[in-house]
This record gives structure tokens, sequence and C-alpha cells, in this order.
């Protein structure tokens, strides 16, 4: 778990996986140079429990590094993943092992997402099912905070590419060069994960995001040779950008 900044969500986060009806588990957290007390309190849960380790970055590395240094000490067969500000459903890890367990044909799975904020859950995802390869330009295909992965997929791509042109795209690019190496994946029906979300999403859009995602679309369509009109997705990131912010809110919560 790449940790940053999230001092007063943390303990929260790391209760809903002590809670979990499977067990059998090891919680890493890597702070990425948090500047409040969040490694203070990593450090009091690995004091408390032993099944929790703490790494830390010297500096603000970016999320793909911090997730590169957690998978250096993995020693599972299978990797979730969390993020410190949300929740996990009890039944999450247990629901996730078994399908895979299940299904070797698969080395993803995960769930659809609540978003709630301090009002309360305001969307509920959706999924179920396997992605085409004409879904991946669409978006991303899986969701990344509440997905586990077998080992040995992670360790086949070489983990998290790290690079400039993939920040905060570093999950896209990820399900892209798993898809390439023979990996698939499944996306549960069932929400089992919560994601503490912004309403106003209009507030957090980045334009070096954006630009990143509509260059991962790009490598999609090519490396995957999808036809010539799946390209047109490469647009659609540059598009939003530049919604104004009503239309823009409206329908991303629908």
């Amino acid at each position: 778990m790449g940790i940053y900044n999230c001092a007063s969500t943390l303990q929260e986060a790391l209760n809903s996986l002590y809670a979990q009806t499977f067990q059998d588990f090891k919680v890493i957290l890597c702070d990425d140079g948090s500047k409040d007390d969040t490694l203070k309190v990593a450090e009091e849960n690995a004091r408390l429990y032993p099944n929790v380790v703490v790494l830390k970055n010297e500096k603000n590395m970016g999320l793909n590094y911090t997730l590169n240094r957690c998978l250096e000490h993995v020693d599972t067969e299978y990797v979730a993943r969390m993020d410190g500000d949300d929740l996990c459903d009890p039944t999450r890890l247990e629901k996730e092992v078994n399908f895979l367990d299940s299904h070797p044909e698969y080395a993803i799975v995960s769930t659809p997402m609540c978003h709630f904020d301090e009002n309360g859950i305001f969307k509920i995802g959706k999924g179920g099912g396997e992605p085409k390869p004409t879904d991946y330009p669409k978006g991303v295909p899986f969701n990344h905070a509440p997905c586990m992965v077998r080992a040995e997929a992670y360790k086949a791509v070489g983990g998290y590419s790290v690079s400039e042109r993939l920040l905060r795209q570093e999950d896209y690019h990820l399900w892209l060069k798993m898809y390439e190496k023979g990996f698939r994946g499944f996306m549960l029906s069932e929400p089992l994960y919560s994601m503490r979300d912004d309403r106003n999403a209009y507030n957090r859009r980045n334009w070096i995001s954006r630009r990143n995602e509509a260059y991962v679309k790009f490598l999609i369509c090519k490396r995957l040779k999808l036809p010539f009109p799946y390209y047109f997705y490469c647009l659609k990131p540059i598009v939003l950008y530049f919604l104004p912010r009503t239309i823009y809110n409206f329908l991303r919560n629908k």
C-alpha cells in the first residue's frame, strides 16, 4: 500500500483490513515522503501487528515507484491493492482469493467501487465479466485500488513502469503490459470496496493526468493492433478536460 499524507484516514483503512474474514495476509506500507503523521500511524500499527511491514521513501517519488518498493517485499501468491483513505468490505479478500483459486485462467480480479464522502455514498460503480481488447481504449478495464493480482503476473511485466508520461496512469499501463504477456482478468459484479472521493471531481482534474491517459490509450490501440476507429478514444480525456464544470460533474456522477 502506497501511503501519502493520509494520517487522518489510514487507521480506518487498516481497520477494514484487520476485520477481513480472510486473515492470512501481510500488509506492506510504504510512506511516500508524507508531510503529516502518516508514517507515525503506520509505524504504530507495525508495532502492534506482526504482519504489518513499513517502508519509507526519503522523498516523494510517486505511486509507481512506491508500489514497486512494496512489490520487492512480496512473498505471497497473490497481491491485493488498497489506498490509505479507502475501506474494504469484510469479505473482499476472501472472495477475491476464492475467485483466483478457482479460476486459474485469470491473473487479475477486481470489483466495482462505492464512492463516498463525509455525507455518505453518492455513486456505486458497475462491473462484471472479462474485458475484451476493444474495451481497453474505452477506459481502465479493472479498478486498481480493489484489485488482486497473481504475483507472477507482476513479476512477468517488471511491476509498474516509472515514467513521467505515466503519472496517475500507472494502473492503465500495467493492464496493457499484462494483457500483452497473456494475463487475463475478471471484474466481479459485487462492490467490495469503498473509495473516499470528491463529488466535485472537476477540482481534481489535471492536464498532465489527462494528457497521460490519452497517451496510454494510444499505446493500447497501437500495441493491441485495434482498428482505426478505436483511436478516437484517445481524444476522450482531452475533451473531458475542457468540458465546463457542470457538464463534467453531471456526466461523471450519472
